[in-house]
């Protein structure tokens, strides 16, 4: 039992005169962020990223999360101030951890991720302005892409097709404000596959609640249209447009994918 506890251990990192340490107790248990044996975060994933150097202060990046599939963790950084102790901040954007972090001479900026629809701020860090909101960035397709310049076997998910101007408006009229929530239940999914017509279509869930908020989408680019479903407590999904205007083949997919949990 020991020795499978040791072998997860992180080696430590050397830091500002002292030692930074990833922890771990209990074989499943959360591992823990020290400096000096001094706790700054603790999660079930806990990983060192790398020690950058902001405004010549050196700041160390360590990624501390629950786990979990598609969902990222949250960026804690420590930086020791010139005269002062070590200190530590965590960034976490939303319930899904932080947003990816680039680094440059005079700042840290997190760039959120967007799903269709999304509107979201983009997060600036330095040692010496703490964190603050650099600006607000909007989601938005591929400008002049049309129904002609889509390609499923492009698409690592099937939300990529959003990034399509006419898809994405279509999407917009059906959908309207739904359309994050829409596009979140369709997050844990994979590729696309094709109805006899040429339709495609794909499945998928919200993050850590697969069987309990699952999502379908199929396009049909040789008719311009686009279907939506969304299945949580209720017996019969959401649909737009409503679902018995759906060709057959499409209704059929969308049974099949939502008879069993993903």
């Amino acid at each position: 039992m020991r020795a499978a506890v040791d072998d997860d251990k992180q080696a430590p990192i050397p830091f500002e005169g002292g030692q930074l340490t990833i922890t771990q107790q209990e074989q499943y248990g959360e591992k823990v962020l020290a400096f000096d044996g001094k706790q700054l975060a603790s999660n079930y994933d806990v990983f060192f990223d790398k020690i950058v150097e902001i405004g010549g202060v050196k700041v160390a990046l360590v990624d501390v999360g629950d786990g979990g599939n598609q969902c990222g963790p949250a960026k804690v950084i420590v930086w020791k101030p010139e005269g002062g102790t070590i200190q530590s901040t965590t960034v976490e954007q939303d319930e899904c951890g932080a947003p990816p972090a680039a680094v440059s001479d005079d700042a840290i900026y997190f760039v959120p991720y967007l799903l269709p629809g999304d509107s979201k701020p983009a997060l600036q860090w330095s040692p010496t302005g703490g964190l603050s909101t650099s600006g607000n960035l909007t989601y938005m397709p591929e400008p002049g892409t049309d129904w002609k310049d889509i390609d499923p076997a492009k698409y690592d998910n099937i939300i990529d097709a959003l990034h399509n101007e006419a898809v994405y408006k279509a999407a917009e009229k059906l959908l309207g404000k739904d359309m994050p929530d829409m596009a979140t239940s369709l997050l844990v999914g994979g590729g696309t596959e094709k109805t006899a017509s040429g339709a495609f279509y794909a499945s998928g869930c919200v993050p850590h609640d697969c069987g309990g908020n699952d999502g379908f989408m199929a396009v049909d680019p040789a008719n311009q249209e686009l279907y939506f479903a969304r299945r949580g407590d209720t017996l019969e999904p959401d649909a737009w447009p409503a679902v018995n205007t759906w060709p057959a083949e499409v209704r059929q997919a969308m049974d099949k994918a939502f008879g069993s949990p993903n």
